[in-house]
């Protein structure tokens, strides 16, 4: 699909809401700037018809046209139009590629049957995106540059299989598409048209237009072929359902989700597999679509729950869905499926609660975030600060067991509530004290210490060397350092201690080793408080 004045037929839509409507007859032009020159970027119909093209210096189009509206390209928002409309497209066939600046590649392999037939399907599509106030050309092909050519050179074309090089032969060089220099180069050699082209030797077109160039023409002709990289990833399973006319009310969508979910997860069944990334995509009339995403902790096949999250998501929405003047097509996908076997009920009351659990993280997932909802992991660290990790609650991935480490009597050796970064605390006296402080200011609150425990010396990971540590030490260095020729860098470490305040707040303190090792005076920092 081609849409020669995209970039006009933008304004012209966005000029249809506003309240003083210019005439829709007025030429105008796109200007876009390239070497620190303007040209014509697009253009609209009436631009056309008075003589201007594509490309053509500004300082020459408005020689022509006296009065000329000219407005600066926008290609960032073109971009997101053919986006848009790209979404759109996906009703056809999830293969669907940006042609940028202002074509798409859709791949309909084995999807026209159900729009009766190439033809239809084609003219269907066209007529749909002109009604919306687009140019549109479009063409059917068996490859993907073939189609692309005739959707801009012969507009309407459908060939069969294996007739790409005779539709394609008799169109110009312009269709190509292989750039001003290489255009250049083949009209001084007298060609034409493609048929020209391919009558010349492979080695011939590889050695004075370079191998991408040939390449690029084999494609054309059917010859080879290049696949298309997909917008989107194709879903594993979908059901979907399209409406004669738009639906609107509330009851018809949620009865259409209810049956959705039961065909999905029928299909589902089928398969013997179960969801952990479901997706709702409605296609309204108007060509916008809406998108939702619900994710699952294990895999799911059971109608009812699939439901109950999509309304806990659809409920949860800062913008509720806006059917606007309808949706004609309602689509459930399973972007993501796994094998999975039908769940039995359980005697073992812990085996059901973990699936209790389960569901909750996947309803709070659905109505919060799924990054909202988290839980702690144990890592494989002594240093304080990484002990855990909190991920996503719903990911499977990382079941690490919790170690016991004390009994129930001990006092707690780590405190309940970690700051995210160690703040540093300072003293009342002039000296900074060796050991345990007995004054010191945190926050700009003074506090008092009656008691102290410690040190306790963790040293952090000198085994590990950091790659930003690798890198500020140079290779020269790290090889001196192994001769013994320099000393090693003095390994980082801290010297912990438990302390309680006149006032009962018990905290976290630890003194930075390292600046001591250096002969400067250690500094304090503040990590934990203790319940």
């Amino acid at each position: 699909m081609w849409l020669p004045r995209l970039p006009t037929d933008r304004l012209a839509r966005r000029a249809r809401n506003a309240p003083e409507k210019p005439k829709s007859d007025a030429p105008l032009v796109i200007a876009g700037r390239a070497n620190n020159a303007l040209y014509v970027y697009a253009l609209n119909r009436s631009a056309e018809r008075l003589g201007l093209h594509r490309g053509q210096p500004l300082a020459n189009a408005r020689a022509m046209i006296e009065h000329l509206a000219v407005v600066p390209a926008d290609e960032k928002a073109d971009r997101a139009l053919l986006e848009n409309i790209a979404d759109w497209c996906d009703r056809f066939t999830p293969l669907v590629t940006l042609d940028p600046p202002d074509g798409l590649l859709l791949d309909v392999t084995g999807a026209a049957h159900l729009f009766g037939g190439e033809a239809a399907m084609l003219r269907h599509v066209r007529e749909t995106i002109a009604a919306q106030g687009f140019a549109v050309q479009g063409a059917i092909a068996g490859t993907s540059l073939a189609a692309r050519a005739l959707a801009r050179h012969a507009n309407g074309t459908i060939t069969n299989p294996g007739e790409d090089r005779a539709a394609i032969a008799p169109l110009p060089i312009a269709a190509l598409d292989c750039g001003e220099d290489r255009l250049r180069a083949l009209k001084r050699a007298g060609l034409k048209t493609i048929a020209q082209v391919a009558e010349r030797g492979r080695s011939e077109l590889a050695a004075r237009l370079s191998a991408a160039f040939l390449t690029r023409l084999q494609v054309m002709l059917g010859a080879e072929e290049k696949p298309l990289s997909p917008r989107r990833p194709l879903p594993d399973l979908r059901s979907e359902m399209r409406f004669a006319e738009p639906v609107a009310t509330r009851d018809v969508i949620e009865t259409s989700l209810q049956k959705l979910a039961f065909a999905l997860s029928e299909t589902l069944e089928r398969e013997g597999q179960g969801l952990r990334l479901l997706e709702a995509a409605f296609f309204r009339a108007d060509g916008k679509v809406e998108r939702i995403a619900v994710k699952t902790g294990a895999p799911l096949r059971d109608p009812a729950v699939i439901l109950r999250l999509l309304n806990q998501r659809l409920d949860a929405l800062a913008d509720p869905l806006d059917p606007g003047f309808g949706f004609d097509l309602i689509r459930l996908e399973a972007s993501l499926a796994e094998k999975s076997h039908a769940r039995e009920t359980s005697f073992d009351t812990n085996e059901n609660a973990r699936w209790q659990v389960a569901f909750l993280a996947d309803r709070l997932s659905a109505r919060f975030g799924e990054h909202r909802m988290q839980r702690f992991v144990a890592q494989d660290t002594h240093i304080p600060e990484a002990q855990a990790v909190a991920i996503p609650a719903q990911e499977r991935d990382f079941d690490s067991p919790w170690i016991r480490k004390r009994q129930d009597q001990d006092p707690p050796l780590r405190p309940w509530r970690m700051l995210e970064r160690p703040e540093e605390i300072h003293f009342v006296a002039a000296e900074v004290p060796d050991g345990p402080p007995a004054r010191f200011q945190w926050r700009q609150c003074r506090h008092e210490v009656v008691r102290a425990e410690g040190p306790e010396r963790i040293a952090l990971e000198w085994w590990r060397e950091r790659p930003h540590e690798r890198l500020m030490r140079g290779s020269e260095q790290r090889r001196r350092e192994k001769l013994g020729l320099l000393p090693r860098p003095v390994p980082p470490s801290r010297d912990y201690f438990r302390i309680e305040t006149r006032e009962g707040l018990r905290f976290w303190l630890y003194r930075d080793g390292q600046y001591r090792a250096n002969g400067l005076a250690p500094r304090w920092f503040l990590h934990g408080l203790f319940a």
